[in-house]
């Protein structure tokens, strides 16, 4: 965990910055910050500083990859998931997976 003071230090942010991107939702504003927060912070400043992307804008995209990373936990969800299951129970799911994919309704052929 990183502490407030050395996060703005690595994130060169002011602290009016970082009370405004809590504000906004766009960070935490707990006592101690991760590095995924940090690197969040410096997404943040490239939206903002060097592509000039508004605060709307910054807003889109954070929830855009907020989602991006909720579906990619549900793959791993699903992946493990199916890792549990018996060999054949798992060859078939893979297969409806398969199917499903390509655009048809039951499982590939063997």
């Amino acid at each position: 965990m990183i502490a407030r003071a050395e996060f703005l230090l690595r994130a060169e942010i002011s602290e009016q910055t970082f009370d405004a991107w809590v504000a906004e939702g766009w960070i935490c504003g707990g006592p101690d910050l991760s590095e995924a927060e940090l690197a969040r912070a410096a997404l943040i400043r490239d939206l903002t500083e060097r592509l000039g992307v508004n605060a709307e804008g910054v807003a889109v995209a954070l929830a855009l990859i907020d989602q991006i990373h909720g579906l990619r936990r549900a793959l791993r969800q699903v992946s493990a998931a199916l890792d549990r299951l018996p060999e054949p129970l798992r060859t078939e799911a893979l297969a409806a997976l398969r199917a499903a994919a390509e655009g048809r309704d039951g499982p590939a052929p063997g």
